[in-house]
């Protein structure tokens, strides 16, 4: 709880050939072995993630990646998932041997990147090692920075971090609950402690919350869902604000009066790092959907599932409820998101609260451009609620 969580840190991710010094550089850049390190080709095989800081872009997370050329059939699927990893990319780093230069490989990964807007930096490593191209020409359009290293002797990694801070993306500093609560404001956060919450704990969309109240200077409450009315009568006067754990909304909302402001955790990062508006419109074509229609329920993170789980049970059961139709429901969890989606009518994701914003944006956009509607978990269950436009009132969208 005491560090920056994953979806709030810079991505910076490193790809490259087998071999070309990714894992060597990682630990370089980490000062640490984070990566294990061989002469063999191919020995990264899954990404590698590390957070740390770098002065003054604030927390990163560094993610090491299986090489781009790798062969076979399992080589082919560690290739994907490095693609995968673009996705959710802020900053790239292409490593190639300088004795080598550019090959086919990295050009097709530098058109990727492109065409993603992604800022990156070419690293020629192994400068250690001499070859028969000691100057290799790129001959690049792009205005691309280009740093020589060592990764072996850590040569060039302070000129590395440096043309990093240059090119990171500047990202609007817009916290959680910017529009929503203000200083010396109180906020009455809702938490029910059922069979799905971690035993001694909390779950991040809370603690990211509790901590943003107390960065803006305003007060709060803490209750479950069966003391709403009761905690209201404590306080001297009634809170600005009440955020609720999505699944809590019909109770909550029975307890409250009509012009108590109410939204959710989900909700709240759903407008945070993605587009609050397409998820709502998303939640309007629930009633249009047929009979046998598929639907993707796609979850960020994955965990020890309920027998009252939301992914597997509510939100299925809700949805046929609603439509009165037998629907057909995919699921997919972590970093899985399939690119082809013209199949399905409707995608329901979770509050992305392990996501970055670049992932959750990647996500809306595939499906926006194959016409597919889609709606996150809080703005649902507001409408199965029948509250959806007291819950996103809060937002003042247009």
């Amino acid at each position: 709880m005491n560090q920056t969580p994953r979806g709030n840190r810079l991505h910076i991710a490193i790809f490259g050939r087998r071999n070309a010094g990714k894992s060597s550089l990682i630990n370089a850049l980490t000062d640490q072995d984070i990566a294990l390190v061989s002469d063999v080709a191919g020995t990264t095989t899954d990404p590698v993630y590390k957070s740390m800081e770098i002065l003054p872009i604030g927390p990163v997370l560094i993610i090491d990646t299986a090489g781009i050329d790798d062969e076979g059939n399992i080589g082919e699927l560690r290739v994907q998932k490095t693609k995968e990893v673009i996705n959710k990319t802020d900053v790239a780093i292409i490593v190639v041997d300088h004795r080598t230069g550019l090959s086919k490989w990295e050009i097709e990964l530098l058109d990727l990147l492109k065409g993603k807007n992604i800022p990156m930096v070419i690293v020629e490593n192994k400068i250690d090692l001499k070859g028969n191209s000691d100057e290799p020409v790129y001959n690049l359009e792009d205005n691309i920075p280009i740093v020589k290293t060592s990764a072996k002797l850590k040569e060039g990694i302070d000129e590395l971090k440096n043309i990093i801070i240059e090119i990171a993306p500047t990202f609007e500093e817009k916290s959680l609950l910017d529009g929503l609560v203000n200083p010396r404001e109180m906020v009455l956060l809702v938490t029910p402690i059922d069979s799905a919450a971690p035993k001694g704990r909390m779950i991040l969309p809370q603690v990211q919350v509790i901590r943003e109240i107390l960065d803006k200077g305003a007060f709060m409450a803490i209750c479950r869902e069966n003391q709403v009315a009761e905690t209201i009568r404590h306080l001297k006067n009634p809170p600005k604000l009440i955020i609720t754990d999505s699944q809590a909304f019909k109770e909550v909302n029975e307890q409250i009066s009509d012009d108590t402001p109410i939204t959710s955790f989900s909700i709240i990062f759903a407008n945070h790092k993605g587009d609050l508006k397409y998820l709502i419109d998303g939640v309007k074509t629930i009633e249009g959907l047929q009979e046998g229609s598929k639907i993707l329920i796609a979850e960020a993170c994955t965990h020890h599932r309920q027998k009252d789980d939301i992914g597997t049970v509510k939100i299925p059961m809700w949805l046929e409820k609603i439509t009165g139709k037998k629907l057909n429901f995919n699921w997919v969890t972590g970093t899985a998101f399939p690119n082809n989606l013209e199949e399905y009518s409707l995608i329901v994701h979770c509050g992305s609260c392990m996501l970055n914003r670049q992932e959750m944006i990647y996500r809306i956009d595939t499906a926006k451009k194959a016409v597919v509607p889609m709606v996150n978990y809080g703005v649902l269950i507001s409408y199965v609620a029948g509250i959806l436009d007291k819950a996103v009132y809060p937002f003042k969208l247009k």
